[in-house]
């Protein structure tokens, strides 16, 4: 037997939660080492969320040993931490394919397994959902245990304090395990942090139960060092029944060291004895990204890492010197801001992922992470912009729908100048449909006062940005998808686009294809397959879906055959509107003209590649290409359309 075989000893023989009952606490302790190079080892050829599973590697072994799956409802807040849920769970030989098309979600789906009883891409929906759980189980009579594990980052969004209070007042019986790591995927922000740590270093809590044995004096010396610099905003809570938990209705546990097996097994069957205890909030101390290979410290702890050497740490990445639409926002808005004392940028616990990090560097008294707070978010820009300073707020387009009732209220009826930077609009490949920016055009465009733009390369989205700085009569909204721009040569030019004016970047006579964002370069490579075929076909870039273009989509359908919007959005966004000022205009009844629009399909697209879910939703060359000469083929006569010849305007 190899050496390899020989630490995979326990592992090997656990392919559902039940077989890790036959183990001994000693066991547990060798499983959890085995679990955690697992881990690393799968990771390192998918890449995906590592830091936050490594931390919960012991919690999850100690979790699955005591209650019982699928019968007791174990819920993890986001999924992010839920690696080795997943490889405890019989997916272990499967989880190679992660985050691969038609592979392993990155997250937890409850159409993947019966042990994935909630899924979530967001944070801080677990202590909600698990209370609801934990109701429905007494509705219905039936007895079993419902866990919430949420990371001390998630704590930082209201939706869990709104959890806490209603779970306080109902008195239904559900365990919340605080998974406190004092590193949420940015470093802890607000004074909920700060508390915790002052939990953790207070010694009244190391007596206060018997079964809470391990306290800060076997925590890591770091943790240890980071409680003693926080700041004391509990000196007066003494006991156990005066922490905030405590006064929010829960009984409050701990704080344990959550690297502890033994410690944790202990805890855990306590309060899984066959007795009602009430709302439980057990508070555990970990270390986010514990074990990991890399050499180089991170802010974030590995959060979310690309495929990596196991032996030397070392990522493996392209070799690509393209810069990302990411990287353009941010390089973009440090160099205006050298000039404009009044742009500031918010962030939702993002810093690195939204490229506001570089931001943070050169203007720190102008940035500000709120922590995983979208809601708060958009207000506090709100009230930032009605004092006249200029707030840049940039969130994935995704994250942006929990903090839509504040987009309306907070800014849009007021026409206040928030600019709003949404990354990661469209299709995101890997992490799937919880993070897909497939809405917002659909969301957006529907309200009034409102500007929305979408570049089609790096250049656009440069004076896109430069353009939302000098905007000032209400919000002004900017969407661009995540991974690399186009290559092109940026031009250190800044340049203010006048406000809903698209462009023709190609003219033809037959086919016009008007398209909005990054698709335009597929548009334009659809245009010079179809001309090599005999076709003429204009191609324009629309570059704001709201206000729209009206005398070029107008122009554009009235002098050709046939019109083709495209768009990397839902239906109900970009060409909805496009067909509602067409069908509202004389054009309708007075030309024989055909239109199309090309969306994403009407469903959740799974995880992918971004081109693989491209291909999937037709919007690729081929898929465009195909779509166009069926109707051609279809509609020749009507068209008047002849291969190699095309037709004159009327």
């Amino acid at each position: 037997m190899s050496d390899k075989k020989k630490k995979k000893l326990f592992l090997e023989k656990i392919n559902s939660p039940e077989d890790l009952k036959s183990l001994n606490i000693e066991n547990l302790k060798i499983l959890s080492t085995e679990l955690r190079e697992e881990l690393i080892e799968i990771v390192s050829k998918t890449g995906g969320h590592l830091g936050a599973g490594l931390g919960v590697v012991e919690l999850t072994v100690a979790l699955h040993f005591v209650f019982n799956s699928p019968k007791d409802k174990l819920i993890w807040d986001v999924g992010h931490q839920a690696y080795p849920h997943k490889i405890l769970t019989g997916r272990r030989k499967d989880l190679h394919t992660l985050r691969q098309k038609d592979g392993i979600s990155g997250f937890l789906k409850r159409s993947e397994s019966i042990h994935d009883h909630f899924g979530a891409g967001h944070s801080s929906t677990s202590i909600s959902a698990g209370l609801g759980m934990a109701v429905a189980r007494d509705i219905k009579k039936e007895n079993n245990k419902v866990i919430a594990v949420i990371g001390d980052g998630a704590m930082s969004a209201g939706l869990a304090y709104e959890g806490i209070n209603n779970a306080g007042i109902l008195d239904s019986d559900m365990i919340i395990i605080l998974n406190d790591n004092r590193m949420s995927i940015a470093p802890a922000v607000g004074a909920l942090s700060n508390y915790l740590s002052k939990i953790v270093s207070s010694e009244p809590f190391n007596s206060v139960r018997e079964i809470a044995k391990k306290m800060v004096e076997i925590f890591p010396q770091q943790i240890s060092q980071t409680a003693k610099k926080a700041e004391d905003l509990a000196r007066n809570i003494l006991t156990q029944d005066n922490t905030f938990f405590s006064q929010m209705g829960m009984f409050y546990l701990g704080p344990i060291d959550g690297h502890d097996v033994e410690t944790l097994v202990k805890v855990l069957k306590n309060l899984n004895d066959g007795s009602r205890h009430g709302p439980v909030l057990l508070h555990v101390v970990t270390e986010k990204g514990k074990g990991h290979p890399f050499s180089k410290v991170s802010d974030e702890k590995y959060h979310a890492v690309s495929k990596f050497n196991v032996v030397t740490g070392n990522s493996i990445k392209s070799s690509s010197n393209i810069p990302t639409y990411t990287e353009v926002f941010a390089d973009t808005l440090c160099n205006i801001a050298e000039d404009n004392e009044k742009i500031t940028a918010i962030t939702a616990a993002m810093p690195s992922g939204t490229g506001l990090n570089k931001f943070k560097e050169k203007f720190e008294n102008r940035f500000f992470d709120v922590g995983i707070a979208e809601q708060h978010a958009v207000t506090f820009a709100a009230g930032l912009a009605s004092q006249g300073i200029q707030p840049f707020v940039a969130i994935y387009s995704t994250f942006l729908q929990r903090a839509y009732d504040q987009v309306i209220h907070d800014v849009v009826i007021q026409k206040l100048p928030v600019k709003f930077m949404l990354d990661r609009a469209g299709l995101v490949g890997a992490d799937g449909s919880t993070h897909a920016g497939a809405f917002d055009l659909a969301y957006l465009l529907c309200l009034p006062n409102v500007v929305v733009m979408a570049p089609s390369d790096e250049n656009e989205l440069k004076n896109m940005v430069y353009t939302s700085s000098l905007y000032n009569s209400g919000p002004i909204f900017c969407r661009y998808p995540r991974g690399e721009a186009t290559g092109m040569e940026i031009s250190k030019k800044l340049v203010k686009l006048p406000i809903g004016k698209g462009r023709i970047i190609k003219e033809g006579t037959d086919i016009a294809i008007l398209s909005i964002g990054t698709l335009l370069e597929t548009a334009l490579e659809v245009s010079k397959k179809l001309e090599s075929e005999g076709y003429d076909v204009t191609v324009a870039d629309a570059r704001f879906a709201k206000p729209i273009d009206e005398d070029l989509l107008l122009n554009l359908y009235k002098t050709h055959k046939i019109l083709y919007i495209v768009e990397e959005g839902s239906r109900g966004g970009f060409s909805s509107h496009c067909l509602n000022i067409i069908t509202s205009s004389d054009l309708l009844n007075t030309n024989s003209r055909i239109i199309r629009t090309l969306n994403l399909p009407d469903l959740f697209q799974e995880h992918a590649s971004q081109n693989e879910q491209l291909i999937e939703a037709n919007l690729d060359i081929n898929g465009i290409c195909n779509k166009i000469k069926l109707d051609i083929e279809s509609q020749k006569i009507k068209l008047n359309l002849k291969i190699n010849k095309g037709y004159k305007n009327n």
